[in-house]
């Protein structure tokens, strides 16, 4: 098993904290090999951004994304920007109130930004997308991603951040029964 794995944005949505938490929940806690590496434009806010992770059961050679087979977009610009740079049968998953998909493009769509404004915090959208991403690709275990979060985030907004990773998980299952 070896998925490349892209997560984009633009700075201040918590890309590269969000690959940061799935390559911890790959590597620490579900025992396999993962490297992730990050790419931003030199602005503080706003340019465009990637979180790049590599996952695999073996030994992993190269470390770096070439062609992702799931690909994340937070923003129009990086879908723009990353979408040519995954294999064409790639998992798309994109927030849909800020990305729209070129035509004849499946992708699986949450409004992720518009959930973590509801849960106060439009800063945790990048939280629900990864709940989301564990609920439709089952790549990572979900307990993973929660042992990541837990050891890795402030203690002020633990439970905020386990609360949006619930919801985007929430968000597949209610897809599911519908």
């Amino acid at each position: 098993m070896r998925h490349e794995i892209r997560i984009s944005g633009f700075g201040g949505q918590g890309v590269v904290l969000a690959g940061y938490l799935l390559g911890k929940a790959f590597a620490l806690y579900q025992g396999l090999e993962a490297v992730m590496t990050q790419s931003y434009g030199p602005e503080a806010r706003g340019g465009a951004s990637s979180s790049n992770i590599v996952v695999a059961d073996r030994s992993i050679a190269y470390p770096f994304v070439q062609k992702a087979d799931i690909f994340v977009a937070l923003s129009q610009e990086a879908y723009h920007r990353y979408r040519v740079q995954t294999v064409e049968q790639a998992t798309v998953l994109i927030d849909s109130g800020l990305v729209s998909p070129r035509q004849g493009d499946r992708a699986l769509a949450i409004r992720a930004t518009d959930l973590a404004e509801g849960l106060g915090r439009r800063i945790v959208a990048n939280v629900v997308m990864l709940g989301f991403l564990c609920g439709s690709t089952k790549v990572v275990q979900r307990e993973a991603l929660e042992q990541a979060i837990r050891t890795t985030v402030k203690e002020s907004v633990l439970k905020l951040n386990l609360e949006a990773l619930e919801l985007g998980y929430q968000q597949v299952q209610l897809e599911q029964a519908s």
